[in-house]
């Protein structure tokens, strides 16, 4: 027999800020418990291809596969599926977002079944499914539901500390967006600060709607556009325009840190940046050039 759970939840904030941050799947790893890698390999329309990995498990075992997902705002609905299924025959899951109230109630469906081979058969992994659903999506109701507050309180008076916001490594050095939609509900950009040591770099990717206002705090920051590198010193800034693509560098002795403000906002949060290089291809021509 296949195994099918189902849960649902009502999340107080609206249908816009709900479908961002749970689509988000850059940012998984700041809205999951259970992700300590997030990372989109493709993206074609409305489709996503992505690698998530487990955080270490009892055994030191670190579980990782790749999905799909296919998002259909307009009918308030996503389809995904396992493409490295591991130890599961198949893997389907459907969630439906439905407005419920002033809020809106995310329901997730999986339809799967195991290998012969796999530690846990059918109903084992419903029972672990179950056990972890409801804790993940507490977790999420409560991280959009602050998100809702915080926009509802308008902008001008939330103060964001940098130490408040989970640093980001995906594409090498530390970032952290401090003000955005998810944070203080802003509609026309957001701002935040990626710090480099010496040797750590950004991979290279571009932005197909919003330019980047890019200042240097502290240190000596190498910025690559269009393959052209570009030294930018302490007290000092440079433009990035839509669609350049940017490479950012600390070639220098001492801590880079960098104040970043992108504006407009892309239609949707996956349009948000096209990458063109991985961190690890980033972090070797850092240490070639």
């Amino acid at each position: 027999m296949a195994g099918h759970t189902e849960a649902s939840i009502l999340i107080d904030a609206p249908f816009p800020l709900v479908w961002e941050m749970t689509n988000d799947v850059d940012n998984w790893t700041n809205l999951f418990t259970e992700y300590a890698v997030a990372e989109v390999i493709e993206r074609d329309g409305n489709t996503l291809t992505f690698r998530l990995a487990l955080h270490p498990d009892e055994n030191g075992k670190v579980w990782s596969w790749v999905s799909q997902r296919t998002l259909d705002r307009e009918n308030r609905q996503v389809h995904a599926k396992r493409i490295e299924t591991g130890p599961f025959e198949y893997m389907n899951i459907h969630w439906t977002y439905l407005e419920e109230g002033n809020g809106v109630r995310m329901v997730w469906k999986q339809d799967f079944q195991m290998k012969p081979t796999a530690p846990v058969d059918d109903q084992g992994m419903t029972n672990r499914i179950n056990a972890n659903t409801p804790i993940q999506m507490k977790v999420i109701k409560e991280k959009v539901e602050a998100a809702a507050r915080a926009a509802a309180r308008g902008t001008t008076h939330k103060t964001i500390a940098r130490a408040d916001i989970p640093p980001n490594r995906r594409r090498g050095a530390e970032i952290r967006v401090l003000l955005g939609p998810a944070t203080v509900g802003s509609e026309s950009g957001f701002l935040g600060v990626a710090v480099l040591e010496p040797g750590e770099s950004i991979a290279e990717h571009y932005h197909p709607y919003s330019e980047e206002f890019l200042y240097v705090v502290s240190g000596v920051l190498t910025v690559d556009l269009d393959g052209e590198p570009a030294v930018v010193e302490a007290d000092s800034g440079v433009l990035v325009p839509i669609k350049v693509r940017h490479r950012l560098r600390n070639m220098g002795t001492e801590t880079v840190k960098a104040v970043f403000h992108l504006g407009p906002l892309a239609p949707r949060p996956e349009l948000g940046h096209v990458d063109t290089e991985t961190a690890e291809e980033a972090a070797t021509f850092t240490r070639q050039t």
